[in-house]
Formats: C-alpha cells, structure tokens, sequence
C-alpha cells in the first residue's frame, strides 16, 4: 500500500510539482477528475460514456451531427455556440473583479436580470433604428449593473453587510420585481414570457444567410473579447487594479499604503455589476431575446466555477468558460443522442466547481509532498 501511495504521488509531483505549471495543470486536473466522475456516473446509467462526451461536442458545433435541418450545419450549431459563451465571459470577468478585491459576488444572476430588463423595456420594444438602439443597450446594460454592484459594495463599506448575504437578497429583490413588471405589463400571452425584443435593438443576428446556411451572429462576442483585454490591462498596468488586488490581499496592508480601502471596494463592485450588467443585456437582449418570469439565468452561477477553473485570470476564464459552455449547451443533444438526462452535466458543471475550489487544498498538499520528499 505504502508503494502505490508512494507511485501516486511520484505522478502527481512529476505532472503538477512544479510552482510554474501549478496555475495550469491544477485546473487541468480538476477537469480531469471531474469528467471521470461524470464518465462513472453515466456508466453508471448504462451508457456509453464517451458516446455522451462526444454528445457534447456535436451539440456545441464542435463536431459533426449525422444529419442536419435545411440551412443548418456543423457552422450554424457553432456560431450558436458562441452566442451563448458571450454572456458566460462578462459573467466570469463580473465573478473575477469581485474576487480580485477580496468580494465573492453572487448575485450576478440578478445582476444580469436588472440589466436585461431594463434595457428590454427602454430599448428593446422601442422604435429606435439599430445603429442607435444596439450602443444603447450595451451602455444601459453596463450602467444599471454598474448601480446595483455599487449598492452593494456601499452596503459593504458603511454597513459592513457581507456582500454574500446583499446580493443573494437582491436577487430575490430583483426576481420578483422583474416579475410582477412582466406579468403586470409585458408578458407575451402565448409563451408566458416577456414579448419579444425588436430586431434593431438585439444584440444578436438572426437568420442571416451565409452561403447556404441561416444562423444567428452574436454581436456581443467582439465586446467580450474587449472585455478580456480590458480587464487584463487594468488589472496588470493600472493604480486602480493594483488597489483592488491590494485591498483582495490584505485590507490592513492596503490601508497601511494609504489605500482607501471603502472606495476600492465599492469600485471593483460597481465594474463587477457593470460587467454582470453587459452579461445580462447578451443573455437576455442578445441571446433569448425575453425573459422568463421568476427565473434567474443559471449563467451567473456556472460563472463561478469559470472564474475558479480560470485561476481568476482575464485570459483563464476563456478556457474555462469554453468548457462550461461546452457542457451545458450540449447538454439538450446528448439527452436526445444519447438518453442521457441534461442534469447530468449540471453535475458535471457542479464537480469542476467543487475541485477547483479545493485548487488551494490540492497545491498545499503538493508542497508538504515536495517537502517530505
């Protein structure tokens, strides 16, 4: 027994001992175990797992379907694919800020909902031409989750109400006000939802023809990838993004610097909410184009498990929010293609959230290893 530990961890030093590859390998290990746990559980049901996996791909535009409906393809289900990362990459960066500055922002699910609807009622049943509508979607988006981020860091800086506990109830806030306005005002009377956002304000394409093919293009994907660059530059090269990380890593520290500590806080949550803001105006303004009453987008939470996977880095959570993506927009054709319930990769999504939190554990256990050795 003390030999097979002992080959164990050789293998695990010799794949993630080293302090440079730790930033990446640990992640890749987290997924690792986490698609075995899920290869288990769908062996489990009596199917095949790597039929399923394969599943996930086809349904995310990543490999060829056997067949497919007129004007679609393997490009269509791709461009599909991208439209619904849009929204996951603002959701992560949102999650990555917060944590930057030592906040755990949950609410961006509510966030994205504020957003969303805001923009929806202002814009989106408007008759504004689209060159106007579409900028202003993304800055109403941006501007009402920038407030309700604020609300929230401001309730942390003068009340000292831990951020947790403000956005799970703003969310609730949210949800049911969001609700009562739909079902009040603007509910569709057929799907139950809100009524259809106009085509000049959506941030999403739809039925352009393309060669022989009609797909969606998603606008919002060239933001997202302003939005990584961005976030990497002032995080990395600006005074603001230094006081962020300072304040994430030691608040006594950073006062002691001369930092304002209040303000930091208050204005990472407020960049935090106005990308949140950008993922729900892409959510529901983009990608859904309504908004199912009392439903709060499961993007915001999966945006959690990016943001860990990612190491909380800019360029990180492209990677892991490809796999998320990944896994749950593939998910409705594994369930067709392969009888396999779409829960089953929320459980996966939940087993990467719960390794790479233990990402610390894993690399504290790797050090004591490498000491002992």
């Amino acid at each position: 027994m003390k030999k097979k530990n002992g080959l164990i961890q050789k293998i695990i030093l010799s794949t993630i001992g080293h302090e440079k590859r730790q930033t990446y390998m640990i992640p890749v290990f987290s997924i690792l175990i986490s698609l075995i746990v899920g290869a288990v559980v769908i062996a489990f049901l009596g199917k095949n797992p790597f039929l399923a996996y394969y599943n996930l791909l086809q349904g995310s535009g990543l490999a060829p379907k056997a067949s497919y409906a007129g004007y679609k393809g393997i490009i269509t289900d791709f461009a599909s694919f991208l439209n619904a990362l849009t929204p996951m990459l603002f959701a992560a960066l949102s999650v990555i800020i917060a944590l930057k500055a030592g906040l755990f922002n949950i609410g961006v699910s509510g966030q994205m909902l504020a957003a969303g609807f805001t923009a929806t009622i202002l814009i989106g049943y408007s008759v504004l031409p689209a060159a106007v509508a579409k900028p202003l979607v993304v800055v109403i988006g941006f501007v009402m989750g920038a407030l309700v981020g604020a609300l929230v860091g401001y309730f942390k800086h003068k009340f000292n109400i831990n951020e947790v506990v403000s956005t799970i109830m703003l969310n609730y806030i949210i949800q049911y006000i969001v609700s009562f306005f739909i079902n009040t005002f603007y509910v569709d009377p057929v799907s139950r939802q809100s009524k259809t956002v106009g085509a000049a304000g959506r941030l999403t394409l739809t039925d352009v023809v393309i060669g022989s093919y009609k797909m969606d293009i998603p606008l919002g994907i060239l933001l997202a990838a302003a939005g990584i660059v961005v976030t990497a530059f002032l995080l990395k090269k600006t005074t603001l993004g230094f006081e962020i990380k300072a304040v994430g890593s030691s608040v006594r520290a950073a006062e002691y610097a001369g930092i304002r500590v209040g303000r930091t806080r208050v204005l990472a949550m407020m960049l935090s909410g106005g990308f949140a803001g950008l993922a729900g105006v892409t959510y529901y303004v983009g990608y859904f184009a309504s908004i199912q009453p009392r439903v709060l987008a499961g993007t915001g939470y999966d945006a959690i498990a990016v943001a860990l996977l990612g190491n909380s880095s800019p360029v990180g959570i492209v990677f892991s929010s490809f796999l998320i993506t990944v896994i749950s927009k593939g998910s409705t054709y594994m369930s067709s293609a392969s009888g396999v319930q779409p829960e089953i990769a929320s459980a996966i999504t939940g087993v990467v959230l719960l390794f790479s939190a233990c990402g610390a554990f894993v690399k504290y256990k790797v050090d004591r290893w490498k000491e002992e050795r």
